[in-house]
């Protein structure tokens, strides 16, 4: 295991070099210190007992790491999420210009041939992690998401970009009740994300988390689009599509109540058009999750199927309504993949976070009470 730190403030980070996990993130807000993302309680645990043929990334499982592709891999010979979140990244370069801390790394393994790079950078005063995967080169098709996790003590309000909708895939997490439960239905959707379906009857408020108790679950929200006929460039690369978001800025904000901050990540609706979102809340029974995985919040944002890599690169229930689920490789090809991570504390009385924008160099937050709060932040990241 090689642990990087990075650090400006008011951020600093950790990474995981023998698997590409952020392993701990903190964020200076005034006199606090927020600590928005997840680690397993087994990472640091000695005495931990997996079954055989555990993935690395569950071992190890941390933060926020890169899934190329994600979930199963049908395609290439390499355990779930692929080698991205199972294998070691070599350090390449660090890059220090005005207030900008750049880190970058390379994968040892090849992804379809392809090289895979990331590039982290902390910008002095931003509370935010900004973050960059490319691919260069490759044949075939590759799905590719950010497995963002967060854990709330004592659960939160989410709030969302616009959403065409939400469905979950044909089945459950758990089908066996002796090693875990889902609550949800499967298959379902609903374009009203506060009354999602549930198995027994009655709705979730996806706005709210938890839906439940001791439950494993999954869905998957699709970016709101309009229908256009014109081809549209994404970063590093060009599709013909049927759809394309309504808005620039994708993003997802977890107000978690006992931490009393808010957890952002912001993404190009464009690149990558759905978020998935894995609620891991003590659903598992076996090993290592044993049911004290709980409280914790999955924030996928993808271009990709649930189902698989095969599914992601084929005809599936998202492209049929025009929505893309993975990267076309190539020789002369480089795809480029940008996200950002952030937090900042949360005031009692600015009431419920409604909207998230940008606007001259800042990210605006939006409560229903009226108030707002602005925020450091280079909106050239995602729209550059």
């Amino acid at each position: 295991m090689t642990i990087y730190s990075i650090d400006l403030d008011p951020v600093s980070l950790k990474l995981d070099a023998s698997v590409g996990h952020i392993a701990d993130l903190t964020i200076r807000d005034g006199e606090r210190l927020l600590s928005p993302l997840h680690r397993a309680p087994w990472v640091d645990d000695p005495a931990a007992e997996f079954p055989a043929g555990t993935a690395p990334n569950v071992k190890r499982l941390s933060g926020d790491f890169l899934c190329a592709p994600f979930g199963r891999n049908d395609i290439e010979n390499a355990p779930s999420h692929g080698w991205s979140a199972n294998s070691v990244w070599d350090h390449v370069e660090t890059l220090r210009q005005d207030d900008r801390l750049t880190v970058a790394f390379r994968l040892q393994r090849r992804v379809m041939g392809a090289t895979v790079e990331k590039r982290i950078m902390l910008v002095a005063g931003h509370p935010f992690v900004y973050q960059q995967h490319s691919f260069t080169g490759g044949a075939g098709a590759i799905s590719a998401a950010h497995h963002v996790m967060v854990h709330m003590e004592n659960g939160g309000d989410l709030t969302f970009s616009p959403k065409h909708g939400a469905r979950t895939p044909s089945e459950a997490l758990e089908m066996d009740p002796s090693r875990g439960r889902s609550i949800l239905a499967y298959p379902a959707q609903s374009t009203d994300l506060t009354e999602f379906p549930l198995a027994n009857g009655g709705f979730a408020d996806l706005t709210r988390y938890p839906p439940g108790q001791n439950h494993e679950d999954f869905l998957t929200l699709v970016e709101a689009a309009e229908v256009k006929d014109a081809r549209v460039k994404d970063v590093g690369v060009e599709d013909t599509r049927s759809e394309a978001p309504v808005h620039s800025l994708g993003w997802t904000v977890v107000s978690r109540k006992a931490e009393q901050d808010h957890v952002i990540v912001l993404k190009q609706p464009g690149v990558l058009p759905v978020t998935m979102l894995w609620m891991s809340n003590g659903g598992r029974n076996y090993a290592p999750w044993s049911g004290r995985h709980a409280g914790v919040l999955g924030i996928e944002d993808a271009r990709a199927s649930p189902l698989g890599h095969a599914d992601s690169c084929g005809e599936n229930e998202f492209t049929r309504s025009g929505v893309p689920t993975c990267f076309d490789l190539g020789s002369e090809r480089k795809i480029i993949i940008r996200q950002v991570i952030g937090a900042c504390a949360a005031s009692p009385r600015a009431g419920k976070l409604i909207d998230v924008s940008e606007q001259d160099g800042m990210l605006i937050k939006r409560f229903d009470t009226g108030e707002t709060r602005s925020l450091n932040y280079a909106a050239d990241y995602l729209t550059g």
